[in-house]
């Protein structure tokens, strides 16, 4: 740090009182900002901020908790991948949290499985949360846990019981569905799956959503392919359709697939988009610069993540009144390069 520059460390550490002096508010009006509360104006909740930025004042979470009951902490259970998809809702989910006023406490499971689901929301438990969200998106068999607080499932169903439970969609019926109406739209006659691991249920609701399509449309349903979302799983898949002069279309469950995809149907000779089209899933901007770029469905995680969590904090603060009405997240088809009207001899 510059010399001359910031707080004085040895000087006493700023209280509210002097952030309600600088703001020109009571120090009510900073107690409700700083707490998330409302019947605040925009006007006396940036000055009231910008005060406690100035000033460098930090609230103390452990005598709001004693007064309260709460520890203002949410607990988190996640896949421990890097996957784009999974990677990214989760750092979406931090920030809602942190916007809220809340803390953020995570726990990994390696592989989805109920014992490992069971024991990080009992790690999550007795570490103190105020509520939980379930950000796992391979949930089988039951999970034997009690839980005592709110919690909230993203983009699954509930896999336990708690003291109440909230779901969120990420809209991916919708999306995979949009993604195959596009495709048919172009003219294609039918579109094919390469599907995510079967026992995902994101893997699941793209599966459905492109089902439903087909089935709205009147068209020949092909056999599924499953990958498990890396590119060699996508290269796999590419050279067993790229075999069959019909395949003109295909719908991949997500954009890294969809790459594979794309380099066995060129290793065989099958052009993209001219012989084949293909959407990918996710949204992963790095597959704009591609060559095709790649059409896509981008899920909606940072509108998912905000309207859970607005959700799951309505619950903590105020339990006994009505969830506000639910806000639907987007569905937006990213259109590329990759897709393209059939060749001439289809049909």
């Amino acid at each position: 740090m510059t010399p001359g520059v910031g707080r004085n460390t040895d000087a006493p550490a700023p209280r509210s009182a002097d952030v309600a002096h600088l703001a020109g508010v009571s120090r009510k009006t900073v107690s409700r900002v700083l707490n998330n509360e409302p019947y605040v104006s925009d006007e006396a909740r940036r000055r009231v901020l910008e005060a406690a930025e100035q000033l460098g004042y930090r609230l103390n979470h452990a005598a709001r908790a004693l007064a309260s009951g709460r520890t203002r902490t949410i607990g988190v259970v996640a896949l421990g991948t890097a996957g784009y998809g999974t990677a990214s809702l989760l750092v979406h989910i931090e920030h809602a949290v942190r916007d809220a006023g809340y803390a953020l406490r995570i726990v990994n499971t390696p592989d989805g499985d109920p014992k490992s689901i069971a024991g990080a929301v009992e790690t999550l438990l007795e570490q103190g949360v105020d509520a939980i969200v379930v950000s796992e998106p391979v949930v089988e068999g039951e999970v034997s846990v009690r839980v005592d607080v709110p919690v909230l499932f993203l983009g699954a169903p509930p896999a336990f019981t708690a003291a109440r439970t909230l779901t969120v969609d990420i809209a991916a019926h919708q999306l995979a569905r949009a993604a195959t109406e596009h495709l048919l739209d172009l003219g294609h006659l039918t579109v094919h799956h390469l599907a995510g691991p079967l026992r995902w249920y994101a893997s699941k609701d793209r599966l459905e959503g492109w089902r439903a399509a087909l089935t709205a449309r009147g068209a020949r349903k092909p056999p599924v392919v499953e990958g498990d979302w890396s590119p060699a799983s996508g290269h796999a898949a590419g050279r067993e359709l790229a075999s069959d002069p019909d395949v003109t279309a295909v719908f991949a469950a997500g954009d890294e697939m969809a790459i594979g995809l794309i380099h066995a149907l060129r290793e065989a000779g099958r052009r993209v988009p001219q012989d084949v089209s293909v959407v990918g899933f996710d949204g992963n901007s790095v597959f704009a610069y591609i060559t095709p770029p790649l059409t896509t469905a981008r899920q909606p995680f940072q509108a998912a993540a905000r309207e859970g969590i607005r959700r799951l904090v309505h619950t903590i603060e105020k339990p006994d009144t009505d969830l506000p009405p639910p806000i639907d997240p987007p569905i937006e088809l990213i259109l590329r390069g990759s897709t393209a009207p059939p060749p001439p001899h289809q049909g």
